[in-house]
């Protein structure tokens, strides 16, 4: 039996943290997931809780910026090993390409249907969870 894989969404937007949590649910019960909705906020939940294996970050946020999250989770030596997938509703070739040098392991673009983000999540974690294993 392995251990549960453990998921912070990083998200502003209170539906589409519900929407990545239902779809997560489709893909695997198991899978331990939270959600906080700043940048500040996950710094707070990563000081009180177990590290997550897997970050995803959106990146129009206020206050801290996706942008600005990922460069400090990558200043922090405990937290920069932390793979982080940026999950945003930009589809740019410079988003991607920026956020890559920042640090980020993937660029996912927020699709419109539950069934697209399953497919999306399944994709993904049936990738990494294989390295996990």
């Amino acid at each position: 039996m392995h251990e549960k894989v453990k998921i912070l969404l990083i998200d502003d937007d209170e539906d589409d943290r519900e929407f990545f949590q239902f779809a997560l649910e489709d893909v695997d019960k198991n899978i331990q997931y939270n959600g906080v909705e700043s940048g500040y906020d996950a710094f707070d939940f990563l000081k009180e809780n177990i590290r997550p294996d897997y970050i995803f970050l959106d990146l129009n946020m206020p206050g801290m910026s996706g942008r600005e999250c990922l460069r400090e989770l990558k200043k922090h030596s405990d937290l920069s090993c932390i793979p982080v997938i940026i999950f945003s509703t930009s589809s740019d070739p410079h988003d991607k390409e920026e956020t890559k040098k920042l640090g980020a392991v993937d660029f996912i673009t927020k699709p419109s249907k539950t069934s697209d983000l399953v497919k999306l999540l399944n994709n993904f974690i049936s990738n990494h969870l294989s390295i996990k294993l």
